[in-house]
């Protein structure tokens, strides 16, 4: 899972209710879509994405917890893996609003990965009104209309480098929403190996595998948002096939020995379609 979201966009850990039968809460509509959101792509990625991950993330020291002195035990993970699950979930409608219910009583819901795409579902039919813009104030910026000069808009991808303005742009079509998700900024190392922040529910551990940054194009922020860090979880080679079997336009960085190798989708808008991402804008 991909934690971290700005101030300004972070939904809250929902306080769903302790107990031994926990009794669901109500929930508006707008956050019912949320959760609705990251149960669908848990399902669609095979619980690569799954909202419940919080145990292990805090076991790991990527939540409010301070961050372990030595690597969690198995004991621990296997413990912190029973508290996971997408499928103990449950949301229905009741009137107005929905009901959120889980199976277990410590079962967590974290939705940073999702809460900072809510915002820009909202924002392109603004921009449609009034203005042509776009905006990068968020992990997911979306594209409204075109440059002054009848361009489209470009949004760049950082290289995962310590290389001071080395991108690799990306052009995306008016009215979707690009995400993307990696691991070379949020870790640690500890006795000589390096955490990610992003964890795989299936082991219970930090990813390990070459794979260090992934972006998604999609019609809507929330659904591009659910489905990077997916992706970052599956690996380079099954996150390239998930893509193509459900025609998604994403772009992968893997680690090399020589450096990054970048692939993509022939579905993906590139500017120029190149795969090397040595380029300057």
């Amino acid at each position: 899972m991909n934690h971290g979201s700005p101030p300004t966009t972070r939904t809250p850990h929902l306080p769903l209710q302790s107990g031994q039968r926990p009794a669901p809460m109500a929930i508006p509509a707008t956050m019912a879509n949320i959760v609705q959101q990251g149960i669908d792509a848990g399902h669609l990625t095979a619980g690569k994405l799954d909202v419940t991950v919080g145990p292990l993330v805090n076991l790991w020291g990527f939540g409010p917890d301070k961050r372990p002195v030595k690597r969690p035990s198995a004991e621990q993970i296997a413990s912190a893996r029973h508290k996971v699950g997408i499928d103990r979930l449950t949301l229905v409608p009741e009137g107005d609003h929905f009901l959120l219910g889980k199976h277990i009583p410590d079962l967590y819901l974290d939705l940073s990965t999702l809460g900072e795409g809510r915002p820009l579902t909202r924002l392109p039919a603004c921009w449609n009104k009034r203005c042509t813009t776009t905006s990068s104030r968020w992990p997911a910026p979306c594209a409204a209309g075109q440059q002054r000069q009848g361009k489209p808009w470009r949004v760049a991808i950082v290289e995962p480098s310590d290389q001071p303005g080395a991108f690799s742009d990306v052009v995306i079509p008016n009215g979707m929403a690009l995400s993307t998700a990696g691991s070379y900024r949020n870790y640690y190392e500890l006795d000589g190996k390096r955490y990610s922040h992003i964890i795989d529910p299936a082991t219970g551990q930090p990813i390990t595998h070459k794979l260090v940054s992934a972006s998604v194009i999609t019609p809507t922020a929330l659904e591009a948002d659910a489905l990077d860090t997916a992706l970052m979880v599956m690996g380079p080679e099954q996150a390239m096939a998930f893509a193509k079997a459900h025609g998604l336009a994403v772009y992968l960085i893997v680690k090399t020995e020589q450096g990054f190798a970048a692939s993509h989708t022939p579905s993906s808008p590139l500017s120029g379609g190149q795969t090397a991402i040595n380029q300057q804008l």
